[in-house]
């Protein structure tokens, strides 16, 4: 098969370098010609454990390339994914369509032939009709089908994810659409992983529901660490018996300083708005919103504690900014919230991330980045770990505290 994916962000560039794996042909497109020179030339601008390699064999295989050219990448192709942001549009919490739609209404000018167009991008709701309805208002005699098929991939576990998939969602309209993208997935088929075939709006849904559970999860046991704090239990404990019961499971049961990310606070606060809008209020998801920045803030407060009510004077070591391990990614990361509180409060604030800095420098004006966590800890007053660093698990605790 020939696939051009439009957007070469995290969702797009895993998406295509893991198609071009399968064995199809696949041209990224990207309107920012740096991005593309960097790519061309083997460079992959994000840290994801593995891409680089991937991307490098499969070029010199010749099954992925990138261009700025549209025409060029839909020469002949079978179907066009979308893969562009959709952040969190300012003042209402909904996602922000301008780039799909913007992308749907290209792809309408510039194909001449049949293909399905796919939106991998987290989209609300009813984004896919509207997407035929452009493309069917932008060239009325082509005959073009829309496919939903959205990402569930994990930062610093995304090639695992995309190549063993807990499951594959498609939402489609037509049998023609449905054997091409059953085509693309071919490779998940003949190893027996779940390919679920559905409605548009099914596919649109599974994706919003799926991560408002999971950060359902992540904030009830945020919620349980804070009362086994009042009461003496321990909160490892208890989320070990409880994951141990199969109906609810250990993952997503770690608890910490709120969830981050692209995925989470976006997906929430979009599946709050469609709620409302639809008479249809989330209370649940709107709770988890509200709670997880309240842990946050719960954290600011602990940490003010450990230093006798003030900050001022202060050396304070942050061990991880971004807002998991294995990724660059500093987005909605709670490093975001509390490290400027440390800094506004008076503190002296050391940082070390493995991958945290690039992103972070900019983010975290006020603070001084240390190469490793020892030298963060050097006359520290407060050690603060933010982020599940494999390399911070390993720590000598007695090196440490000297």
């Amino acid at each position: 098969m020939r696939i051009a994916m439009i957007g070469t962000g995290y969702v797009g560039l895993v998406s295509g370098v893991c198609f071009s794996d399968f064995g199809h042909d696949v041209v990224c497109v990207d309107k920012d010609p740096g991005k593309i020179a960097r790519l061309t030339a083997g460079e992959v601008p994000i840290f994801e454990p593995g891409l680089d390699v991937l991307l490098e064999k499969n070029v010199a295989a010749g099954r992925l390339a990138f261009t700025g050219d549209l025409a060029e990448a839909l020469d002949g192709v079978d179907a066009v994914f979308i893969a562009v942001g959709t952040p969190t549009r300012r003042g209402d919490g909904h996602a922000d369509l301008t780039h799909v739609f913007a992308a749907a209404e290209e792809i309408a000018r510039t194909l001449d032939h049949y293909a399905v167009v796919v939106t991998k991008s987290t989209v609300p709701v009813g984004t896919n009709r509207k997407v035929k309805e452009i493309l069917d208002l932008a060239r009325p005699a082509l005959d073009l089908d829309v496919a939903s098929n959205p990402e569930f991939l994990r930062e610093g576990a995304a090639i695992d994810d995309f190549m063993r998939p807990d499951r594959v969602v498609v939402g489609v309209e037509t049998d023609r659409a449905a054997d091409i993208m059953a085509d693309i997935y071919r490779p998940l088929y003949l190893r027996d992983f779940p390919i679920i075939t559905t409605d548009l709006e099914s596919a649109e849904m599974t994706k919003y529901a799926a991560n408002a559970f999971l950060a359902a999860k992540i904030t009830f046991i945020n919620e349980i660490a804070a009362l086994c704090e009042k009461v003496g239990a321990d909160v490892k404990s208890v989320a070990k018996g409880m994951g141990l019961d199969n109906r609810i499971g250990n993952k997503f049961l770690h608890a910490g300083p709120g969830y981050g990310g692209s995925c989470f606070p976006k997906d929430t606060r979009a599946l709050a708005r469609i709620g409302q809008e639809h008479a249809a209020p989330q209370h649940i998801t709107e709770t988890v919103i509200e709670v997880n920045e309240a842990v946050k803030r719960r954290m600011i407060e602990k940490l003010r504690d450990l230093c006798d009510d003030s900050f001022n004077g202060r050396t304070v070591a942050v061990l991880g900014v971004t807002f998991k391990p294995n990724t660059d990614d500093m987005r909605e990361a709670p490093a975001l919230t509390i490290v400027p509180a440390l800094v506004g409060g008076g503190a002296t604030v050391r940082v070390s991330d493995p991958q945290g800095q690039r992103e972070g420098a900019g983010l975290l004006p006020g603070v001084a980045w240390c190469a490793d966590p020892y030298a963060a800890a050097e006359d520290a007053d407060l050690i603060v770990l933010l982020t599940e660093w494999n390399e911070f698990r390993a720590l000598d605790l007695a090196r440490l505290a000297g």
